[in-house]
């Protein structure tokens, strides 16, 4: 009788299982977008923290169309800026155009929502803006307005269901220092409220029109400098956390543990979501598996990192004393691409460029790293 049950539960199952709705492959062709609007953190920005730094705390007035930034976390250009070099093309003239036009609202520093882990910028006298709270009604402010100066529309050329991809990869700042990691989240929040704060986002972005999706998971930052253990050449005091506990082996298994728990809620959810809940009727959304892109490059560095010097995934480039007074480049900065890292936190601008050939393939629907639904 047991053995009948139980092999009818696992019938029903697979009913279910194979009664889901499919998504189409079609909509995944790069050429098919028009416009590449990113939400996040340093990972992603360009120069949007910049701004509120200039101005005292103040964001950027509606139609505030921001320039490219060369000068971002990663010490050059930012990997949704290289995803519009290599989308571009040069015609018979010679002359370069680009494929996509880059709408990026990431804020360095941002988390999710500051209703959950609320971190502090002096500068801006406040906390960092973050995704739920700012990022996605700048994005919708600008929706509804022109591009300062102009007559022209913010959005150019306009924005339809199938013409813009939306990305988001936030989790970074939730997951580490002053936030989750050292329990300084707002009492009573957990982990999958960050999660769920991520498929808010998407809500927001799919009552305003948005259809296709792009989520990045957590790169394993166990392995980045700030919070590896001591055998992967962690680092102890510096320029992000000062002082800094001693005890690394319990800093980076609690990362890892972090991690790879949001990962496994974002690898299970946004099936149920998509296929079995139907949150997103008509839409498309990748799960980008930036984690395992990331520990590729750690395990086998030669395969992606080309510069002068050894490939170097444990250490970094940008060098700063815990006080931020004293800062040099290795190398005097002529092997950049040699580093997996460029600071104890932030991927190089090398590793930017390999994942921005990779969200390329994504957009292609043709991604290893990547889950469609």
């Amino acid at each position: 009788m047991l053995l009948c049950l139980f092999v009818s539960s696992c019938l029903a199952v697979s009913a279910v299982t194979l009664s889901l709705p499919k998504r189409s492959s079609s909509i995944w062709n790069v050429d098919s977008f028009d416009s590449l609007i990113t939400f996040g953190d340093s990972y992603t920005d360009e120069n949007r923290l910049g701004y509120f730094i200039a101005q005292n705390g103040s964001a950027p007035p509606p139609g505030t169309y921001l320039p490219e930034g060369l000068n971002t976390a990663s010490g050059g250009r930012t990997w949704p800026r290289f995803v519009i070099q290599y989308t571009g093309n040069t015609g018979s003239s010679g002359h370069w155009t680009p494929g996509l036009e880059l709408y990026d609202y990431a804020v360095s520093g941002a988390v999710c929502s500051n209703d959950i882990s609320p971190r502090i910028l002096s500068a801006i006298n406040g906390p960092f803006p973050a995704v739920l709270e700012y990022e996605v009604p700048a994005y919708l402010a600008d929706r509804n307005t022109t591009r300062n100066g102009t007559n022209q529309a913010y959005f150019s050329p306009a924005l339809s269901s199938t013409s813009a991809v939306y990305s988001l990869w936030i989790g970074t700042n939730d997951l580490g220092i002053n936030a989750f990691l050292t329990d300084s989240q707002i009492p009573g929040y957990v982990l999958s409220d960050y999660t769920e704060c991520i498929y808010r986002v998407f809500d927001q972005l799919y009552a305003s029109g948005a259809r296709v999706f792009v989520l990045f998971n957590n790169a394993p930052l166990q392995l980045a400098p700030l919070y590896a253990n001591d055998t992967l050449m962690g680092v102890g005091n510096n320029q992000y956390w000062n002082p800094k506990p001693t005890n690394h082996t319990a800093i980076a298994a609690k990362m890892h543990e972090y991690t790879t728990s949001v990962n496994d809620i974002f690898k299970y959810q946004s099936p149920y979501e998509a296929l079995v809940a139907g949150r997103y009727p008509g839409a498309s959304l990748a799960v980008f598996n930036v984690w395992q892109l990331f520990s590729d490059i750690y395990d086998n560095p030669t395969a992606y990192l080309n510069g002068s010097q050894p490939a170097n995934v444990t250490g970094f480039e940008h060098q700063c004393t815990p006080d931020q007074k004293s800062c040099y480049l290795m190398y005097n900065g002529t092997s950049s691409d040699s580093f997996m890292w460029y600071d104890e936190l932030h991927p190089s601008e090398q590793t930017d460029r390999i994942i921005a050939q990779t969200f390329v393939d994504v957009l292609n629907g043709s991604s290893s790293y990547a889950q469609y639904y």
